[in-house]
């Protein structure tokens, strides 16, 4: 049952990476937040085949796991998380050269912090993810206000009880295994990748209704307007 309970929200998370990313680059042109999507999915991909493989801790896809869940855990679900849905708090459209290059740091985060592995407690990286992480959630805590003041009140109170369940996860993560759990931390896997995938499902609807009111409100500009009116029609 707890496997069952794995892959099913392993295969949840998935579909909200792949599906919801693709949404936001062809509906919003919003590559930040699309790609970002897209490789938490292929993460939860790499991660359920080697769940399938038999789970060895010493190949190549475990090596993958952990450079997946550092490239999200600093940069990915934190600074662009952050810098994507700008674009609907502060209309903020960064240029190429600036997506292209903090989706390079993420990679050498990734890259450096992934030797960090969570059979023993690294202070300083567990650290680390807990700051960005309280960072991000005190922007994400704006952008609910901002839903709240525009009137879309189920996506704000939506957007804030993920935020509060991956806040948790985040904390949680490295400082508190839950007690029981299995050497490979099962549940508290099935937890983190349920709750990632629910983020990534209510911030897409919450993103679209502040897009959709800016555009309402005549505060974005024609591209957006036109964006807008083919997401409706896609609807």
């Amino acid at each position: 049952m707890k496997n069952l309970l794995f892959m099913l929200a392993d295969l949840w998370m998935i579909f909200a990476g792949f599906y919801f990313g693709w949404k936001f680059i062809r509906r919003y042109g919003n590559y930040l937040l699309g790609l970002e999507w897209m490789i938490v999915a292929t993460s939860g991909s790499n991660f359920f085949l080697w769940a399938l493989l038999g789970g060895a801790e010493d190949g190549f896809l475990y090596n993958v796991a952990y450079f997946f869940d550092a490239f999200s855990r600093s940069v990915g679900i934190t600074l662009i998380l952050v810098m994507g849905l700008m674009r609907v708090t502060h209309r903020y459209k960064p240029s190429v050269v600036v997506d292209v290059g903090v989706f390079a740091l993420a990679a050498v985060a990734g890259l450096y912090l992934q030797q960090f592995r969570a059979d023993e407690l690294h202070v300083g990286p567990a650290t680390f993810y807990v700051v960005v992480n309280v960072l991000t959630t005190a922007f994400l805590a704006y952008f609910v206000w901002r839903l709240w003041r525009i009137g879309a009140k189920k996506q704000a109170v939506s957007a804030a009880l993920v935020t509060i369940a991956g806040s948790v996860i985040a904390i949680t993560y490295d400082f508190f295994p839950l007690p029981g759990d299995d050497a490979h931390r099962t549940l508290f896997y099935s937890a983190a990748l349920a709750a990632w995938g629910f983020q990534m499902f209510v911030y897409y609807f919450a993103y679209r209704a502040l897009h959709d009111h800016n555009v309402t409100a005549g505060a974005g500009p024609v591209s957006e307007q036109r964006a807008a009116a083919y997401a409706r029609k896609d609807r």
